[in-house]
């Protein structure tokens, strides 16, 4: 049932900037994920992926306070992954699970009201990313509520499965799920159906402060524009030199492509294999960390899912995100990222 209210004339409503994360950059207010100064560079189907504010939440504190209420704006911009367009609710989160979901609709203007319970936080409160929602202002009811301290900034590119297709909740996605294990503050560069190794990317990339950085792409190289296995190593060794310009000592992890079953021996139109660019992007990984660039870490991604992972035989179901995150946060570990 929606509690969603018209919008009331009274004041108390907050900046909501300060409670904002997940934000990569702004254009005219409201968050998007890719750079609005440099766009022509980048192919439209990262433009228009970039466009939707994935990963982008609200986090805070209170000590009183037994409701929080967001006003805000929500439309449905374009084209989006229709599992999640059935999931239109601000959840409410701590560390250790869901509290509480209100379900809404697209508004021109309303506000919501999600009970708050679980102590004093911090929260976290996932809009309906499919809604695109713009966050105009937000405050406690009962009490004051203020922003979540800052965490360590972990800035994750990759494809739909990084962007969460297939995740029932915008929380379940995998980089979700390793962040909140590590306390990360997660930004979402996942495009799905891009994220081919785009150098423009890996520039902007070089340019968004990041305290960690993990990429994931790859798996579109098999189909949407065909690689060979050289091509993809060379992208490869290009894309990490251009976002070492930026980011020279920035721990980063290279997870490379997770299980296509119909892909891992199936050519495609160039004749490579799923299983032969993924040895590529490992190779290039792993000449540049022999070659001295010690804040470089390797997750082979073939073996963490199985085929009782994915949803549709490619992108992860709840519990593969799961399982990828877990995956995922422990290798961040066993490097030693988690102590930046």
């Amino acid at each position: 049932m929606s509690v969603e209210r018209p919008l009331e004339a009274d004041g108390g409503w907050l900046d909501p900037g300060p409670f904002l994360r997940g934000v990569a950059w702004l254009d005219e207010g409201r968050p998007v994920r890719a750079d609005p100064a440099d766009t022509m560079r980048l192919p439209w189907d990262t433009g228009e992926r970039a466009a939707l504010p994935i990963g982008v939440r609200l986090e805070f504190t209170t000590e009183s306070a037994h409701a929080l209420e967001i006003r805000y704006r929500a439309t449905v911009p374009g084209p989006t992954d229709a599992l999640r367009d059935l999931a239109h609710g601000f959840a409410l989160w701590n560390r250790h699970g869901m509290l509480t979901e209100v379900f809404t609709e697209p508004a021109a203007e309303a506000v919501v009201r999600v009970a708050i319970s679980g102590g004093r936080g911090p929260f976290t409160v996932h809009p309906p990313e499919a809604q695109s929602p713009v966050i105009l202002g937000v405050r406690g009811i009962g009490g004051p509520i203020a922003p979540a301290p800052t965490a360590p900034r972990w800035v994750v590119h990759g494809d739909s499965i990084t962007e969460g297709w297939w995740s029932t909740r915008p929380a379940h996605g995998w980089p979700a799920v390793a962040g909140r294990l590590l306390g990360w503050d997660t930004v979402n560069l996942g495009y799905a159906g891009a994220a081919r190794g785009e150098l423009a990317t890996a520039e902007q990339l070089a340019g968004l402060p990041a305290d960690v950085l993990t990429l994931a792409f790859g798996t579109n190289c098999w189909s949407r524009v065909p690689f060979t296995p050289a091509m993809l190593y060379e992208t490869t060794r290009a894309f990490l030199d251009l976002v070492r310009q930026g980011h020279p000592s920035t721990p980063l992890l290279l997870l490379s492509p997770v299980l296509r079953p119909d892909a891992e021996r199936t050519p495609n139109r160039l004749g490579a294999t799923l299983g032969a660019l993924r040895d590529a992007m490992e190779r290039a990984t792993r000449d540049r960390m022999a070659a001295g660039d010690g804040r470089l870490a390797l997750l082979p991604g073939r073996d963490l899912l199985g085929p009782e992972h994915l949803a549709d035989g490619l992108h992860p179901n709840d519990n593969g995100h799961q399982v990828l995150g877990l995956a995922v946060c422990t290798a961040l570990r066993r490097a030693g990222f988690d102590a930046c």
